[in-house]
């Protein structure tokens, strides 16, 4: 089945495939190409990260058993290198912690085997869109004493850069766009990851968890007292972002 390229750019979007299994790849090596899509394929995960240094991605396809190593590791290094390129985790672990482990390593989406071609690409242009389309806020956001420039996708504290993953960037941008006002979870899964998202809201649980401890990580190596920015937690509801918490 043919669907539509993920977005009129004008060259195709470059995917890094990362599969030992020859059948798996085969397929999804030649659906990428069949829909618009620059794939390239790596049976290893060391050859993966290699291919990474050498030529730019948008996105990578990442299966966890891999001959040589586990591919969560290829994901921490991965998302340490290259922040925001998107992950898509491809794997037949179905258990919840095999799920927050893989979102823990830097995985923006997680895929279990067996999977359609069909979501897999609509997964796939849902995150080429956001990251590449998204309208940013006109002007930089003062968050306590964070700043948050989605033009730039830079969060900052005292000019230091704080380092967000996309997720965790797009989660706070969300709620500033929105601050000072209620944002349902629905609202959030819809607008960061995607409005027909098939998985567990508890994406949303461990991004926003992880999204707190980074910003309060800044805060506590600040050479000086910083206020941070309070994001309130609306049981039965979602969440509400203070720009001047106290």
């Amino acid at each position: 089945m043919r669907t539509p390229a993920a977005t009129p750019d004008p060259r195709p979007f470059r995917i890094l495939i990362v599969e030992d299994d020859d059948t798996i790849g085969r397929h999804l090596e030649s659906g990428l190409r069949a829909n618009d899509y620059a794939p390239t394929w790596s049976r290893t995960g060391s050859g993966a990260l290699a291919e990474a240094e050498r030529a730019p991605y948008d996105a990578l396809l990442l299966d966890l058993g891999l001959p040589d190593m586990d591919g969560l590791d290829v994901a921490r290094r991965v998302r340490d290198r290259f922040p925001a390129l998107r992950i898509i985790v491809l794997t037949a672990r179905t258990d919840d912690i095999d799920v927050i482990a893989g979102l823990e390593a830097g995985a923006d989406d997680y895929l279990v085997k067996p999977f359609s071609l069909s979501v897999l690409l609509a997964r796939l242009r849902a995150h080429l869109r956001r990251q590449y389309t998204a309208a940013p806020l006109h002007e930089p956001v003062l968050l306590g004493d964070f700043v948050l420039d989605t033009a730039a996708r830079r969060c900052t504290l005292d000019d230091a850069e704080v380092p967000l993953r996309p997720k965790e960037f797009d989660l706070l941008a969300v709620l500033a766009r929105y601050a000072d006002t209620a944002v349902s979870r629905e609202m959030l899964m819809a607008r960061v990851w995607d409005e027909n998202w098939f998985g567990s809201t508890k994406t949303l649980d461990v991004t926003m968890a992880s999204l707190r401890r980074r910003l309060a990580e800044a805060a506590e190596s600040a050479p000086r007292a910083v206020r941070l920015p309070r994001i309130t937690t609306l049981r039965g509801h979602g969440y509400r972002l203070e720009t001047d918490p106290a």
